[in-house]
Order: structure tokens, then sequence, then C-alpha cells
């Protein structure tokens, strides 16, 4: 499997079919019993614990089904936490966490906590949040998953224009038929073990 830069790749299933876990292996949060993961050329998988953490911090963003966003925080401070665990100088974050709001079209909703948010909204502000370290790879979990379809080409869109506009790839996990028109290339796992 490869992911390209500027691509977007989607690796299709049914649940239990192994596609969080290979995502995990990709982000460096599991470590694989057996293969080989490249990184950008460096040998993810024979790295440490601290190397992985660092590049998940600096070159990898996660978007998560279940949106983890700290809920006591604004969508403004959910992102600027992003920057503040990637070590992104603080002079940065105001004009960084603008641009990604108004990227994932939430200027106006900044000040809102999750639970004023719509579902959509809240996978927005994770958007947000796993783009503003300007990372090289966004790994996604099934991100349109609990949207309604409408919801769900609205996400794919801000991909697609995210992809162009900070030149970044985009490894996804679905099992939603409709969204893999809009993908680069499409992996199909069964238990484990690509089928295509």
């Amino acid at each position: 499997m490869e992911v390209q830069p500027q691509q977007l790749v989607m690796l299709k299933g049914r649940s239990g079919s192994g596609k969080t876990t290979l995502l995990n292996m990709l982000g460096g949060l599991d470590q694989p019993t057996s293969g080989e993961i490249y990184f950008d050329g460096r040998a993810f998988h024979e790295a440490g614990d601290a190397a992985r953490t660092r590049m998940r911090r600096q070159e990898i963003g996660f978007i998560f089904q279940a949106y983890a966003l700290m809920p006591l925080l604004s969508a403004w401070e959910n992102v600027e936490l992003s920057l503040r665990m990637a070590g992104v100088p603080k002079g940065e974050w105001n004009q960084r966490v603008a641009y990604c709001l108004e990227m994932v079209g939430l200027t106006k909703r900044a000040k809102h906590r999750p639970f004023e948010l719509s579902g959509g909204e809240q996978q927005r502000v994770a958007i947000a949040k796993a783009i503003a370290h300007r990372p090289k790879l966004l790994l996604a979990d099934e991100p349109t998953a609990e949207l309604d379809s409408k919801m769900g080409a609205q996400i794919m869109a801000v991909f697609r224009n995210i992809i162009a506009t900070e030149e970044v790839s985009i490894c996804m996990t679905t099992h939603d038929p409709t969204i893999l028109e809009v993908a680069d290339h499409v992996y199909e796992m069964v238990d484990g073990k690509f089928i295509t």
C-alpha cells in the first residue's frame, strides 16, 4: 500500500476487516508484528516510542470518528491546543487557528464549545485541529460515519480543499460506498488483507 503526496487514499471494508488497525499502525499508535512501514523515507516500524511520538506531533494529523474534542474548550481553543502540543511558537497561534477554522467554514462558530455544535461542525473542528500543525499526512478513521450524506459530502469537499491548499496526503477508512468516487486510490480489506 502506498499513499503518495497530495493523494486521497481510502481503505474500505466491513467492520472488523482491519482498517482501523492498519490506520493505527500507519500513525505509529500500534506497532506491526510483521511487515514494514516507511514514512517519508524513514523506517517507521523500527522507530522507538519517543521517535514515533515526535513524528506524530509534527508530521501526522488524526481525525477520529468520535471527533476527540475537549468538551470544555471552544472550537478555537481545541485547534490552539494542537499547536501547543506540536510545539508551534505561540506567536503563530492566532493566525493559524483563524486560518484553519476559516478553511473548514467555522469562523463564526470559533467560540462555541463542542456541545453547542452539530455533528458536522464538530467533525470540521476536528479537521481544523488535525491540520493546524501543518502535517504531511492526515489519518481519518470513518470521518463521515456519524454524518448524513449531505454533511459527509461537505467533509469530503473540505478534504479535497485541504489536499490542494495544505499539500497534505489523506488516508481514511470508510464503509460508505457513496464517497469512494472522490478517492485517488481505494484499497479494499477483508480479514486483515488487501483484496484489491
